[in-house]
């Protein structure tokens, strides 16, 4: 396809394209001034001014940290926590006197808790270097010494010459000076900057273009003058100076970094921009932080447990203050054996208000243990680990495409547990968006044969029996496309009708407007053809998939285009089975934009006859033919909207045959038009497409079927059975969402609709005056209308079980989404079970999505796959990214990604339930076994006198946290299970736990924390009662403080470990290594840190083995302490498992009875009737928002 080198063609001859838009003249003016400085040199590095500018280089990173910075950055995000600077305080005032245990006690898991933290922060730093490594060192030909060489990106500088060669990615931002097409056009793929998978067309100016080898830059010397860097990516203004010419410089010549060259050989350019100015890098901000509610609630309890820090405390202190000042009494001390006259200001009975603010700093640090410190670790480590469950699980792999489900983030585990509402695109999440031709109508005559899934939905909807239920879309094509003439799966192709297929179009009634319709496909186009070297195949690279399904058909039914040069497009054209070659020479192009809606070109064919081919929506077609006789045109109009019903898109193909004095007199005013450089440029380029694109002739229409995912309705059946409502935000007509919601189960049968749109005859009539105030005044009347109508049929059936669906237009959603509408339409919406929003604008996803997010103060997911959908995926509190056709844009945007929309099933009903309830549980149990732990300090304390004195050695309250039990509240955070995955989606009903917040509500949270109370009391008071007049050794010593602490502990561990095994319901082996191994350590740590010199195991020097080990006191002691301490939590558990389970205890005891529920749906009536209570108090929770 290459072009011939001696071709010298003006390329913008041929083309409108309004992005060959030069810059304005007021636009041009602003070139020096601020905003626009930057000036450079290109291939002129010896230049003294422009080694003076010192431009950044085009060395990029993207990580966190540097090796410098990493220490300080790094300990400033750890001390953001409160309770890390807690510690820290708590760690430097531990130097002092007033601190109740050493200072290294502290120290020590203050230094582990904040340097694994710091470690885990570094490995994901030390990734995204290696990324950024991998990038730097990336090869490019760079010109030096007269010749290209190869080089690395980094070693990039502003004003170098580089050859970029096909598929490869720019460098940097560059000015493009000549490609191996002599007109120096060249095509760009801009997949990684705005997700879209259609080529650009991109332009070097004529007096660069000649530069066609490498040899022919030994003199080229430019000076380039532009908009300083910024990061619009649609917008570039500049000048070129070269041979004493200086030139506007458009976006048409710049070619943006990670941009990729497709279809040619190579292409020059002088780099502009590098590293961090280019605009891609401008644009890459960090996403917005996201916190999941349960970490904000935890936030919450933390403050809680520092109030109860701080009173207890006080206490404490008023206590000891008041003994205190007893001890001096009339010059006498009454207790006397603390020799008070001797002591200093931290006892001192003549200063008893200062002794009780000392002992009240004392306490701070005492009772500490109140604040769990490794909390925030575990539940990094934690969520970092469930992450990589969901990395690694098989049932979200896609084949086909070799992508896994990956968590970008670990913070919003728990958070896909508790999704309420789910905010879907339809393009390429719903459906493929891989466009196959299915139907066509010629000259009034309806081709194709088959049924879409959509027509099945609407048969069975109509409770018509399909009549071609054999024979439906997907059975003619599998998963791939069509059966072409060669009898292979054709991608883009799924059309079978044997009365125009196989050349037999020649013997319908109507063969010579056939011809003209696939002519007309074959023609009208910008797709390019291209070879495959090794197989000669032949395929298409098209802007759109739609335009290459056009292009496809074509060729299947014996129209092939195979070759496009800058002024022709040839056909092979199959006549009587006889292969002909036909070229039509290519004069102009008005290319589509979203404002025309159609596309034309105007070609000469072989006879020297003129030719205008057009495609276009019906809404801007049919307004444009010839008002002379158009016979097909009602049976056209009826065809087309039984392909909308059948949730297919359509085009309306015409053409007319043009006089040579009109087509002349016509170029000169369009040429015009494309070389003014006024404001209103684009007004008068389409004034003169005006003039030429009408009288048109129809000859038909086509339809393409964007086909839904697989698996998509069974997966939103089931989504709506876990009682999560789901909104669709689409750009398609209300008729053809509408449809494609049957099909994929958003909408169902016997479901009633609220349809809320502006297509109405008073309004129309409004229109037709152009008074926008007017307009809009009636507008909103009309919308707020609607909405109370809808109020209206939702109370009515409120008792009813009658569900209903709301649906609305993009004009309507204008109104509604504004400040005096939008609490009415969201109070609609969000007592209907679905939600299709038509016709919306990416900015309007955007605010639908905070709408519900703000609205509901509930969990929203927004899932979508192209750049449009950024902004949403961005807005909702868990953005989910398809790793689609449109790009990676949507999914660098997300906080997860999935290869196809089916897969949020697990990911939410499975993977969400499961994470959300083990850091419910991991939190509880948390504060649960710090409570317990810390008030065991506190009851000693009183039984003190509130000395001061801890109950333990200062190790044994060190280790605590970091050592004996933590491992086994890591372990259920990532291994529990309370039901197998299987049956997560069996009884998706379950999945209300977690968007109820069973699990973590106050009244749970605050029950752990007075089970942990509760705990304490029992552990020390029968330890005290039990053993304080008792004799403990054979020789009949009593117990002492050292053994006191230590029965008191190992009660404490025992309690607690054991706490975790009755709460776990999904025991591995792992989890029993970490509970009984975390016992285990403790007595393993006694008998070591026992041996140790006294001077530093200080009272666990043997105390285990010459005094707690020998005694079988200790250990009656500690089994009664600790199944005293477990009785109250089994019996509140059988109690609620036998008279008030949840949803997971009724199924886990059907499970082990072996009778399982029959039906998914199937609910036991106790049960029930709480998940409705709940739901309808959330509801009305709603409404009073």
């Amino acid at each position: 396809m290459a072009f011939g080198r001696h071709e010298r063609v003006q390329f913008s001859k041929i083309y409108s394209l309004s992005c060959f838009r030069p810059s304005t003249s007021e636009e041009h003016g602003q070139i020096g001034q601020k905003g626009y400085s930057r000036v450079v040199y290109c291939n002129d590095a010896d230049n003294p001014e422009a080694f003076q500018l010192r431009y950044r280089s085009n060395y990029v990173s993207t990580t966190k940290y540097t090796a410098v910075n990493f220490i300080p950055k790094s300990l400033f995000e750890q001390f953001r926590r409160v309770a890390n600077i807690y510690f820290l305080v708590v760690a430097f005032v531990s130097f002092s006197p007033l601190a109740p245990f050493r200072a290294s006690s502290i120290l020590f898991p203050l230094l582990v808790v904040i340097g694994a933290t710091m470690a885990k922060e570094g490995v994901e730093d030390w990734r995204r270097r290696k990324q950024d490594i991998k990038a730097n060192n990336r090869k490019i030909h760079v010109y030096k010494d007269r010749s290209f060489s190869e080089s690395k990106w980094k070693d990039l500088r502003v004003g170098d010459l580089v050859k970029v060669y096909k598929d490869e990615y720019f460098p940097a931002d560059l000015l493009l000076l000549s490609s191996s097409y002599p007109d120096g056009i060249c095509y760009v793929e801009t997949m990684n900057l705005d997700g879209e998978t259609n080529l650009k067309l991109k332009h070097a100016f004529d007096v660069t273009a000649s530069l066609q080898d490498d040899n022919s830059f030994h003199k080229f010397k430019a000076v380039v003058k532009c908009e300083d860097p910024n990061e619009d990516l649609y917008s570039f203004v500049g000048s070129l100076c070269y041979n004493d010419q200086q030139l506007s410089l458009s976006l048409q010549q710049i070619l943006l970094r990670d941009s990729k060259l497709r279809n040619m050989e190579y292409i020059y350019g002088a780099v502009i921009f590098t590293g961090h100015d280019t605009k891609v890098m401008q644009n890459a901000t960090d996403p917005p932080s996201k916190r999941s509610k349960i970490e904000k609630r935890m936030d919450k309890i933390i403050y809680i447990l520092f109030s109860t820090l701080i009173s207890i405390s006080f206490i404490g202190s008023i206590f000891f203050g008041l003994r205190t000042n007893r001890d001096l009494n009339h010059g006498s001390y009454g207790r006397w054996y603390l020799e008070p006259s001797r002591t200093t200001a931290l006892y001192d009975p003549k200063r008893p208000v200062l002794a009780a603010f000392l002992h009240f700093l004392t306490g701070l640090m005492l009772y500490g243990y109140l604040i769990p410190i490794s909390l925030y670790v575990s539940i990094e480590m934690v969520k970092v680990l469930q992450s990589i469950f969901i990395n690694q699980d098989q049932d979200m792999y896609h084949d086909e495409t070799n992508r896994p489900a990956r968590a970008r983030t670990s913070n919003l585990n728990e958070e896909l547990g508790q999704v309420d509402t789910i905010l879907s695109d339809k393009t390429g999440t719903l459906t493929c968006n891989s466009m196959e031709f299915v139907k066509c109508s010629i000259a009034g005559v309806a081709y194709g044969r088959g049924m879409t899934e959509v027509e099945l939905a609407l048969a069975r909807r109509k409770n018509v029996e399909p009549l071609d239920v054999g024979t439906t879309s997907s059975n003619i094509s599998g998963s791939h496309g069509g059966i072409g003439n060669s009898g292979k799966a054709i991608k883009g192709f799924n059309f079978r009708d044997e009365r125009i297929m196989d050349g037999e179009w020649a013997n319908e009634p109507h063969s010579d407007i056939i011809q003209k319709f696939f002519r007309v496909l074959a023609i009208c186009h910008t797709a390019i053809p291209d070879v495959n070297k090794h197989t000669g195949e032949l395929s298409y690279e098209a802007e759109s998939p739609d335009e290459a399904s056009f292009v496809i058909a074509a060729r299947e039914l014996g129209f092939e285009f195979f070759e496009r040069t800058q002024t022709s497009i040839s056909l092979h054209e199959c006549e009587s089975g006889v292969k002909i070659d036909r070229s039509y020479e290519l004069l102009n192009m008005i290319e589509f934009s979203s404002a025309r809606k159609r596309m034309s070109v105007i070609v000469r064919n072989a006879d020297n006859q003129l030719l205008l081919l057009c495609k276009g929506a019906d809404s801007v077609m049919f307004e444009r033919l010839s008002k002379d006789s158009q016979p097909y045109e009602d049976q056209t109009k009826n065809h087309i909207n039984k392909y909308a019903e059948a949730g297919l898109r359509t085009l309306v193909i015409a053409y007319r045959p043009l006089d040579e004095d009109e087509y002349m007199a016509w170029e000169k005013e369009f040429l015009k038009a494309k070389t003014s450089v006024s404001v209103d440029r684009d007004d008068l380029v389409d004034a003169a497409s005006e003039k030429i694109e009408k009288d048109l002739i129809l000859l038909g229409a086509t339809a393409v079927e964007d086909k839904l995912q697989k698996g998509v309705p069974e997966c939103i059946e089931k989504l709506s059975h876990a009682g999560i409502k789901m909104w669709v935000l689409t750009g398609d007509k209300m008729e053809t969402a509408i449809n494609i919601g049957y099909a994929c189960s958003l909408l169902v049968q016997g479901m009633k609709q609220i349809v809320i749109t502006l297509d109405s005859p008073d309004i129309s009539a409004i229109e037709k005056l152009n008074d926008r105030e007017a307009i809009a005044k009636a507008s909103r009347e009309s919308i707020e209308k609607q909405l109370r109508e809808g109020r209206s049929q939702l109370d009515l059936t409120k008792s009813s079980s009658v569900l209903f669906a709301l649906i609305i237009d993009g004009r309507s959603l204008t109104y509604a989404l504004e400040k005096n509408l939008e609490s009415s339409f969201l109070e609609v919406a969000i007592d209907c079970s679905s939600v299709i929003c038509c016709r919306s604008s990416p900015k309007q996803k955007a605010l639908v999505t905070k709408m519900v997010k703000e609205g509901t103060r509930k969990t929203t997911l927004a899932i979508g796959d192209g750049a449009n959908d950024v902004g949403m995926l961005q807005e909702a509190d868990i953005g989910v990214g398809i790793s689609g056709a449109e790009g990676m844009q949507a999914v660098m945007a997300s906080d997860f990604a999935i290869a196809q929309f089916r897969f949020l099933e697990r990911l939410l009903l499975v993977h969400g339930h499961w994470c959300y309830r083990r850091i419910a549980m991991m939190i509880c149990y948390f504060f649960y076994k710090n409570i317990g732990f810390g008030f065991t300090l506190f009851w000693f304390e009183a039984h003190a006198s509130f000395s001061g004195q801890p109950a333990y050695n200062d190790w044994y309250m060190s280790f605590y946290n970091v050592f004996f039990t933590s491992l086994p509240v890591i372990a259920l955070g990532v291994f529990d299970q309370d039901v197998s995955a299987r049956l997560c989606l069996k009884y998706p009903l379950l999945y209300q736990e977690g968007v109820q917040n069973i699990l973590f509500n106050w009244p749970r949270i605050l029950g752990w924390m007075f089970n942990g109370l509760l705990s304490s009391m029992i552990i020390f008071f029968i330890c005290k009662n039990s053993t304080i007049h008792q004799a403990f050794r054979e020789d009949g010593h009593v117990v002492d403080y050292e053994i006191l602490g230590v029965i008191m502990y190992t009660c404490v561990i025992w309690a607690v470990n054991c706490q975790m095994a009755l709460s776990i319901n999904y025991f591995t082996w792992i989890q029993h290594f970490f509970i009984w191994g975390s016992i285990f350590f403790w007595y393993v740590f006694l008998v070591l840190y026992g041996y140790l010199k006294p001077e530093w195991s200080t009272t666990a020097y043997r105390v285990f083995v010459d005094a707690c080990a020998p005694s079988p006191f200790y250990w009656m002691t500690t089994f009664l302490v600790v199944a005293s301490t477990l009785l109250p939590y089994f019996l509140y558990r059988a109690f609620q498992t036998r008279f008030h389970p949840m949803y997971h205890d009724e199924i886990q005891r059907r499970r082990s009875e072996g009778c399982e529920l029959a039906e998914p749906g199937e609910l036991p009536g106790r049960v029930k009737d709480k998940m409705d209570h709940l739901s309808e108090r959330m509801k009305h929770s709603y409404r009073e928002m």
